[in-house]
């Protein structure tokens, strides 16, 4: 799905120890929403979607918050 309002960046860990840096990376993959909420790993579709949403101040459809 496309999304004016939606901006993605994938970034090799390994090219970019800066941003490794920065952001504490710990592990792969890492999701960043905001500059303000991480998703570590693999996540279930449901609940990545759920966290992005909240993240973004928009609670999903049916629920009420963010799970982190």
């Amino acid at each position: 799905m496309e999304s004016p309002r939606i901006t993605a960046v994938i970034v090799s860990a390994g090219e970019y120890p800066d941003l490794v840096r920065k952001y504490r990376i710990s592990g792969v993959p890492l999701t960043m929403v905001n500059d303000a909420v991480e998703i570590l790993g693999g996540r279930p579709e449901e609940e990545f979607v759920r966290t992005a949403l909240g993240a973004a101040g928009r609670p999903p459809s049916g629920g009420s918050g963010i799970i982190l």
